[in-house]
């Protein structure tokens, strides 16, 4: 079947099934095409909840569908590629969660989303990559936890001040960027700004120009008056800024900077789940009620 006739199928099934499309930022170029929202993991999970489809085809990774589903309980929520993972999501699980926090009696957990259900379910506030400062400087405390990205939580404590206890977890794409990779690209692209992604290691954020999540590169890209940008993160992601920013040349801070993962879903797949409704990701009512608690709780400061 040709690249159009897919196109046309997956329409089809589409509008027959009250079906829709979400694809993250870092999915293959085709999937990101043919998807009708293109986003965060959590902006998708929200605008999953808020549209009247009924069936809901996640081109991401497991633990994204599963809060798609956490927040869309009523809907049919299909992963197209069972096996796409999150090597950071699966360094805790909630039993190794519950063991910690008894260890730090009275502590808070502040989750990344990056994280499986049942975490969310043992946690206190949920985050994302945008707004883990905000919702670190909600809780009104001077000390707290935060699983599962070390990085991350020391980028947060950097900026304001608390005492985070991180897990030791880490997204293996950003962790590899180091200094070097940040000076070559200054030596290559002399006239580029560096934004880098909050996940990678201080000292690689500490030689950027900005520091932002993939949501907030997404929007600063169309307001930035420069025209050369170097990307730390997940490369995929450069295919959505180019197209929407045309008059701007955008580098990857690193050319492996490859999530493996996010790149097995195809479009063949995303036919293949519209046809046999594969692979569907429910989480059980008492774990999904906790981790939407969690969720909210930030959805309320956020």
């Amino acid at each position: 079947m040709s690249g159009m006739d897919v196109l046309e199928k997956i329409g089809e099934l589409k509008s027959r099934k009250n079906a829709v499309i979400l694809a993250h930022n870092y999915q293959v170029p085709e999937v990101q095409d043919a998807a009708d929202f293109v986003g965060d993991s959590l902006e998708l999970s929200r605008k999953a909840a808020d549209l009247a489809a009924g069936v809901i085809v996640f081109c991401g990774v497991h633990f994204m569908a599963e809060t798609a589903a956490i927040l869309s309980p009523a809907k049919t929520v299909l992963l197209p590629e069972i096996e796409a993972g999150c090597p950071m999501a699966d360094m805790i699980n909630g039993r190794e969660l519950r063991a910690w926090k008894a260890r730090y009696p009275g502590l808070p957990v502040v989750c990344y989303v990056n994280t499986s259900a049942e975490v969310k379910a043992e946690s206190d506030i949920c985050c994302t990559s945008s707004n883990a400062v905000s919702v670190v400087n909600s809780l009104g405390v001077d000390e707290l936890l935060f699983v599962p990205d070390k990085n991350l939580a020391a980028y947060v404590a950097r900026e304001t001040g608390k005492r985070i206890i991180g897990w030791d977890g880490y997204c293996y794409v950003h962790h590899r960027f180091t200094p070097l990779d940040i000076e070559e690209a200054r030596r290559l692209h002399p006239k580029a700004e560096v934004w880098v992604h909050p996940e990678c290691p201080l000292d690689v954020i500490a030689l950027a120009d900005k520091t932002l999540s993939t949501g907030k590169m997404v929007l600063e890209a169309r307001t930035t008056s420069c025209r050369e940008i170097v990307i730390g993160t997940e490369k995929g992601i450069i295919y959505r800024l180019a197209k929407e920013n045309p008059s701007v040349t955008f580098y990857p801070a690193r050319e492996t900077a490859l999530c493996v993962n996010m790149k097995k879903t195809t479009l063949a797949k995303v036919l293949r789940a519209l046809e046999t409704d594969t692979f569907r990701v429910a989480v059980p009512p008492d774990i999904a009620d906790r981790a939407r608690g969690a969720i909210q709780a930030m959805l309320r400061i956020s």
